[in-house]
């Protein structure tokens, strides 16, 4: 008799400051492509790879993950990386959803170019172990790192965080990139404002 198919979680790990179109559309596209049963948006307390770390809250971040997912049932808000001890590892992140999900078959989202920069993050090896690697790329597939399983994924989205806090601070908020209760929380708690 065979054994169920493993649940297949990806982990989707971020500032998301803010969370928009582009995260979702992107999360969309490798749920459907690769069958998962859920992606969970880890945002984390400060990205180790970011000069440039935005300016809202840990707290407003998750909020406004939770309000743009609210309608998606295999997207799940996680906390994890907002109350472990910074900062936040990659492969921290993925023992724990181990840790938590034993039977899983666990996935890490990411672009290209964190793709690129894999090589340089903390531990990537015990994150590799771990994870298989949905990669979305622009132009063609990126190169591969040898023995890390990895899922080439065409596709980006034009939305930048850092463009839609630079719209905002110039009293502009570019609504197509935002769900609305994202954007109406940013105007409610004046986020972003210079």
């Amino acid at each position: 008799m065979s054994s169920a198919a493993p649940h297949r979680i990806a982990l989707f790990g971020g500032t998301f400051d803010p969370i928009h179109s582009g995260h979702l559309d992107i999360a969309s596209r490798a749920k459907e492509a690769m069958s998962l049963n859920e992606v969970r948006f880890l945002p984390c307390l400060k990205s180790p790879h970011k000069t440039d770390n935005g300016a809202a809250s840990p707290e407003h971040r998750m909020a406004m993950v939770k309000l743009a997912i609210r309608e998606l049932p295999w997207a799940i808000a996680d906390d994890f990386d907002l109350t472990a001890p910074p900062p936040s590892f990659s492969y921290r992140s993925a023992e724990e959803m181990a840790r938590r999900f034993p039977r899983a078959q666990l996935f890490w989202i990411m672009g290209a170019d964190q793709w690129t920069a894999l090589p340089q993050w903390k531990e990537p090896d015990r994150l590799a172990r771990i994870v298989e690697f949905i990669v979305f790329a622009r132009n063609g597939a990126p190169a591969p790192h040898p023995g890390w399983k990895h899922h080439f994924l065409q596709g980006t989205h034009p939305a930048s965080a850092t463009r839609i806090r630079q719209e905002i601070a110039a009293g502009r908020l570019p609504h197509e990139w935002l769900d609305p209760a994202v954007a109406q929380y940013i105007l409610d708690h004046q986020l972003y404002d210079p």
